[in-house]
């Protein structure tokens, strides 16, 4: 059984970092990908899809960093839908994609820590069976 999710789109909003109580650092952003065609009528079509991106460790620590809104990304992961009590205590669901994988592409985004390169790799994990949540981390709601 195969769980890889692979997209190229922008940052909606700046990447989110908090750190575990172990102090494991946590990335959050949104991801927006467009998908363009023509319909039988002639006309342009277009709808945007918003993907919800979580990354562990050092990696989250550089998307912090060096990512901003607008910003184009490559995110390589695998899908994850979990729950969680928001703060009324209303059960929510949540669909996400936990990078293995997060590149920095050109364009976009205005961050000052930008350089002049137009790709850049964060580092991955020590060790890629990390990159998921581990046991009890998963709830973080934000």
């Amino acid at each position: 059984m195969v769980n890889k999710a692979i997209i190229v789109g922008n940052l909606g909003r700046d990447p989110e970092v908090r750190f575990t109580q172990d102090g494991r650092a946590v990335a959050r952003f949104s991801v927006a990908t467009t998908e363009r065609w023509t319909d039988p009528q002639g006309q342009r079509q277009e709808r945007t899809e918003w993907h919800n991106i979580v990354v562990w460790g050092k990696q989250a620590e550089t998307c912090g960093q060096y990512l901003s809104k607008g910003r184009q990304v490559f995110v390589e992961g695998s899908i994850r839908s979990r729950s969680y009590d928001d703060k009324d205590g209303n059960k929510r669901y949540i669909t996400e994609i936990v990078a293995r994988d997060v590149r920095f592409l050109g364009g976009g985004g205005g961050g000052a820590a930008r350089t002049q390169d137009t790709s850049f790799v964060a580092p991955a994990a020590d060790d890629p069976g990390t990159a998921a949540p581990p046991s009890g981390e998963d709830d973080i709601p934000f």
